[in-house]
């Protein structure tokens, strides 16, 4: 199921004037240390950087913050399946539903300069 309209907005108005989102991808954050277990975040795959967006415990209207971002040179692959399907961003570690593998696939397919079609091109 494609990101909703308004979450897609809400992130993109946390990202700079004129960056582009590529991939918008819904994560859990799973890491333990330091804490932030279980929250679902944004992970924009931008034309610059790859941004990992926040919002809270009690927050579900959508991210209010860049939380982490890496060069866009930075793969998100290769996706664990043991036991939900999982990418790891520098130490963290993030869970993703079976539908966004192929986004993650796709952004980092990118990095080698293929172009592949966007597995959601009406979103």
């Amino acid at each position: 199921m494609p990101v909703p309209a308004h979450i897609r907005r809400r992130c993109q108005d946390l990202l700079e004037p004129g960056e582009r989102i590529g991939y918008l991808i819904p994560v859990t954050a799973v890491w333990i240390g330091p804490v932030m277990s279980g929250i679902e975040c944004y992970v924009a795959v931008t034309d610059r950087r790859i941004a990992v967006l926040t919002g809270g415990l009690l927050r579900r209207s959508g991210p209010a913050e860049v939380n982490a971002q890496y060069p866009r040179t930075t793969r998100l692959g290769p996706v664990e399946f043991a036991p939900t399907p999982a990418f790891r961003l520098g130490s963290r570690s993030y869970e993703i539903d079976d539908e966004y593998v192929a986004a993650v696939h796709a952004a980092d397919a990118e990095l080698d300069g293929l172009l592949p079609e966007d597995p959601f091109p009406d979103a």
